[in-house]
Formats: structure tokens, sequence, C-alpha cells
């Protein structure tokens, strides 16, 4: 019969708006990994499109030049990073959401490609002041949403004396641990220095117990 021919038609195609957020999600994507391969320098719009299969206008339209696409490339994947974190922290038994757990998750974030692409905008935008007016402003949002979380995680009550101050050296610890991972395998040290830095922190946040809330 006609008409459910013509519904399974129409039903059956990708509407415009879905079509458009998965061509922008693939070059997002792939300029993140087009910045972490070959650097800012090595990163242009052209390989970047060519890398999603997505038409060089088709990435003009969207991102009209480098700087938008890299910043927003590296703001979209930090925004996944984050989301997959805290569904993988709610997904933790009771019993496994201690400090040490939450560190080593944290650090996933500073080893992993998001710290890896941030680290090559923050050395270009040293010497662009172009770059640096987009960056700056990105990297400050990221830092506060960063913060954020780890308040959150590991249950920090930022009113007590102190706290805020933990925070952001473990904030600190976790970058400068981030940065020696991308000179070589750092993972057995690594492992050395956050099993110590969380017995401090329990110490210092009386967190005997699992320090981690349950996550909103």
């Amino acid at each position: 019969m006609p008409a459910p021919q013509i519904a399974e038609t129409v039903t059956g195609r990708v509407p415009q708006g879905e079509r458009t957020r998965a061509m922008r999600a693939r070059l997002l994507e792939a300029c993140v990994d087009v910045l972490v391969e070959r650097g800012w320098a090595g990163t242009s719009t052209t390989v970047v499109s060519q890398r999603a299969g997505v038409s060089r206008g088709a990435q003009l339209h969207h991102f009209p030049s480098k700087t938008d696409l890299v910043v927003a490339a590296v703001e979209h994947l930090a925004a996944v990073r984050r989301d997959e974190l805290t569904t993988v922290v709610a997904a933790l038994p009771e019993e496994s959401r201690s400090t040490r757990a939450v560190l080593g998750l944290l650090a996933d974030l500073f080893t992993g490609p998001v710290f890896a692409a941030a680290l090559e905008l923050w050395v270009a935008a040293r010497s662009d002041d172009q770059l640096l007016e987009v960056v700056g402003p990105f990297e400050r949002h990221l830092g506060r949403e960063t913060h954020r979380l780890t308040v959150e995680l590991l249950g920090a009550d930022e009113e007590q004396p102190g706290v805020r101050e933990l925070v952001q050296a473990t904030l600190d610890l976790l970058r400068g641990l981030g940065l020696a991972q991308t000179l070589g395998d750092d993972t057995a040290r690594r492992a050395r220095i956050l099993d110590q830095w969380a017995l401090t922190l329990d110490v210092a946040l009386d967190t005997t117990a699992p320090a981690l809330q349950e996550t909103r």
C-alpha cells in the first residue's frame, strides 16, 4: 500500500540536524587527533577535513578559521571526557569509591588526548596574541569546570580553611604528572606519587572512609 511505503521512506531518513551534529562531531574528533599527532604547526583545516571525510566547504561553513576549529575541538573533547568520567564514577561500587580511585580517574584526564591537545594550544598561544585571546578564556573556563568536578568527586568542603588550596594543589600535581607523561611512560612513578598523595588528602580532608560523595 502506498501510504505505508511513503511513511517508511520518510521515517528512514536521517534529519538534517542530526547529520549536521554528526558531521561536526567527526570534524572535532579528527581535529584533536591531528593536533595530538602533528602539533599546532602541523594542524591545518585542510588536513582535518580530509581526516574527517568532510568537504572543505562544509568545514569552513562551521569553523571559518583554524583557531575556531581547534578551540572548539578541545572544548568538545573535554566535555565528552568529563561526562565519561562522571558516568564511570557513578558506576563504581561504594567500596571502590576511595580517594585513590578518584585520583586515578582524574589522572586519566591529564594523561589523555584532552591534555595533550590543550598543551599544544597553550604552547602556541605563548607567541600568538590572537590565539591567546581565545585560549585564555577557554582555559579559565576549563580550569573552573575541572576544579568543580574535583571538589565533587573528592567530596571536599571548600568552606573549611585550606581545602580549596588542597584541591588546587591536587590539580597542579596532576598537570605536572600529565606533562611528565608527554616525555615518556611515567605510569609506575605516577602510581607511587598518587598513592602517597591519596594518603595525604585523606588525612588533610579527614576522610578515612571512602572520599567520594554520590555523583549528582
